[in-house]
């Protein structure tokens, strides 16, 4: 049986971060609009894409920038109106 390599734990969490948020927004536990939604996805494609850097898939890294920067953006624009 094969060692468990970090890049697969790191992108773990990182898919784990991403569909809890998804299920606690279907939940109705989170606002789509809420920081921590945002975060949490942030956070979680930030964890793929350092996964990714073991065993590069394009696509993968693709979908994931585009998921983080989206992510970051709903951050600021959270945190801007906040003010």
């Amino acid at each position: 049986m094969p060692a468990i390599h970090w890049g697969d734990i790191v992108g773990t969490c990182g898919v784990t971060l991403i569909v809890c948020s998804y299920l606690l927004l279907h939940l109705g536990r989170v606002n789509s609009c809420s920081v921590a939604f945002s975060i949490a996805n942030a956070v979680g494609a930030a964890l793929i894409l350092v996964s990714l850097t073991v065993d590069f898939n394009l696509p993968a890294a693709i979908v994931e920038s585009f998921w983080l920067v989206i992510s970051l953006y709903g951050v600021i624009r959270n945190r801007r109106s906040e003010r």
